[in-house]
């Protein structure tokens, strides 16, 4: 059975726009998926990258037109500019440790509905209050924001050892267990087929 740890930040706007297609993929093609959500703002500065707010104004320019279009064209809703970005990812990145640990929901559905609550619904997804509604959302109980904070922590660092150790150097990212590497949302196609032609 194949594997996919998946590497991602709960404030990427890329990884929203992944919506439910990683999962879609895992279970066309029997896969499993470890969420290993990250601060994507020290993953760049360990492998060479730039906060979107430090980059030269020419990229700033494209990456807003980029997501619009990307939104588009997936028929996906979405707010260039939210009221609550960039906020503190490690509560809800926590939370989302929290519940893969816990089971009994879908995981999947947590991620996308913090996502959606920051890049659609003006959510500030480091409120505990969020974050308990989307775990409610997805099955899981929402007292799960309240505990396991110190493994959420230990996890939630090591998640960025991992990536740096495993080659990933953005968000969404996609490691397979016979270390293929995919990087954007729009590479999803590309993960999709390498499963279908490691099977």
């Amino acid at each position: 059975m194949a594997h996919i740890d998946y590497y991602f930040s709960t404030i990427s706007p890329y990884a929203y726009l992944a919506g439910a297609r990683l999962e879609e993929i895992a279970a066309k093609h029997g896969a499993t998926i470890t969420y290993k959500p990250l601060d994507i703002m020290a993953q760049f500065s360990r492998t060479g990258g730039t906060s979107p707010k430090d980059r030269h104004v020419s990229r700033q320019e494209y990456r807003a037109m980029d997501l619009v279009r990307q939104a588009k064209m997936l028929g996906m809703d979405f707010n260039l500019k939210p009221a609550h970005w960039p906020t503190n990812m490690a509560p809800s990145s926590y939370a989302v440790i929290a519940a893969a640990k816990a089971g009994g929901g879908d995981v999947g559905a947590l991620v996308q509905s913090l996502m959606r609550a920051c890049w659609v619904e003006e959510k500030d997804i480091a409120e505990d209050s969020v974050i308990k509604e989307c775990l409610t959302n997805a099955g899981f109980d929402p007292s799960l924001a309240d505990s396991g904070l110190l493994v959420g922590a230990e996890t939630y660092a090591r998640n960025l050892e991992d990536a740096v150790e495993a080659g990933a150097f953005g968000a969404p990212f996609y490691v397979t267990d016979d270390g293929a590497r995919f990087w954007g949302q729009d590479r999803l196609v590309y993960l999709d087929q390498h499963l279908a032609d490691a099977s």
